[in-house]
């Protein structure tokens, strides 16, 4: 049994599941032995229509809640795409829309809250807008806070807490842009969410990741866990090519860092964990994106068996490093049986 403070271990269940759908994600993800999981993509009536989470009618919510149940599956954040449009109206050669943030609180933020509430999410990852393709991120950090805002505003109404994942080619495309924003932001209910996948795979060494991973730790709620080898005979132009992220590997080979940034976690996990069970979680997830068949802008796949091999080497890691985690034991297996 896992002593506190301990890791609360999740993954993305999309990448797990060769066909999309409901029970196949919650088969792979429950038979890996997690208890919680964050919907993306899925299909969750089995007829081959695979629809974003946020897009679900109520009665595929309903389903997909009953579902969970029967699994013994809770729901760690929802893997919404906010915070993934531009911030200016402006043309810059990307494929990214801008959308006014009113309407963006109506229509995106409102579904997205929608899906959380009948899941039973307490949290809503996000992000933090694209600046003008090939400009300076820092120029824009007021702006991204005005607009963040309302959201992470909206948010609270509903009991919720907004992530801001570090991701590459947005305004918090590294741990001390995120901080930046965060520390402006200044609402209990915002935290960060580290990724040393989406720092490495910007071309930065295990050391500069790390030091991203200290900038933001003070600000840090959860982490995604993926990680990139980096390509030697690339060209670094400052832009992420998402068509060329193709060198995704587990936590344990990757140039993320990860031991060194888990040994860092673990002298700060006990306050972190105070702070996220006083937002109403069970404690700090590390959870499992790997992408390792593949990735980009709105998702990635890993397939049944990439999901195990990502799953192994996380708790290998956490193991060497010395850190509790939970996974499914026999006494859960009784109290699912009722005795």
């Amino acid at each position: 049994m896992a002593h506190s403070p301990f890791i609360v271990l999740s993954a993305f269940a999309d990448e797990a599941a060769l066909s999309k759908t409901a029970v196949e994600q919650l088969s792979v993800i429950s038979a890996l032995g997690l208890n919680y999981y964050s919907p993306r993509f899925i299909d969750v009536t089995g007829e081959g229509k695979v629809e974003h989470v946020t897009e679900l009618s109520d009665e595929k919510l309903a389903r997909l809640a009953d579902l969970q149940g029967k699994y013994g599956m809770k729901v760690t954040s929802i893997g919404s795409r906010i915070g993934k449009i531009k911030l200016i109206d402006q043309e810059d050669g990307s494929h990214n829309k801008f959308v006014p943030i009113q309407q963006y609180i109506e229509t995106e933020v409102a579904r997205s809250i929608h899906s959380a509430k009948a899941l039973g999410a307490k949290l809503l990852r996000g992000f933090s807008f694209y600046h003008p393709k090939g400009d300076d991120p820092w120029k824009y950090i007021d702006q991204a806070v005005e607009k963040l805002n309302p959201i992470v505003a909206e948010c609270a109404k509903h009991g919720l807490v907004y992530g801001l994942e570090v991701e590459a080619n947005l305004i918090g495309q590294n741990g001390r842009l995120l901080a930046a924003l965060a520390e402006k932001v200044n609402r209990p209910n915002l935290v960060c969410i580290f990724d040393g996948g989406n720092l490495s795979s910007q071309n930065l060494s295990p050391v500069v990741c790390f030091n991203e991973f200290v900038a933001m730790r003070d600000w840090m709620g959860w982490a995604h866990i993926k990680d990139y080898r980096v390509d030697p005979t690339l060209e670094w132009t400052g832009v992420v090519d998402e068509e060329r992220l193709k060198n995704f590997v587990p936590a344990d080979i990757g140039d993320s860092g990860h031991e060194a940034i888990l040994r860092n976690l673990k002298e700060n996990l006990s306050a972190m964990t105070s702070k996220m069970q006083a937002l109403g979680c069970p404690g700090v997830f590390l959870e499992l994106e790997p992408h390792l068949k593949g990735g980009g802008q709105f998702g990635g796949f890993s397939g049944p068996d990439g999901m195990g091999v990502a799953v192994r080497a996380l708790c290998s890691l956490l193991d060497y490093v010395g850190i509790d985690y939970d996974l499914r034991t026999m006494d859960d297996i009784k109290t699912a049986r009722g005795f």
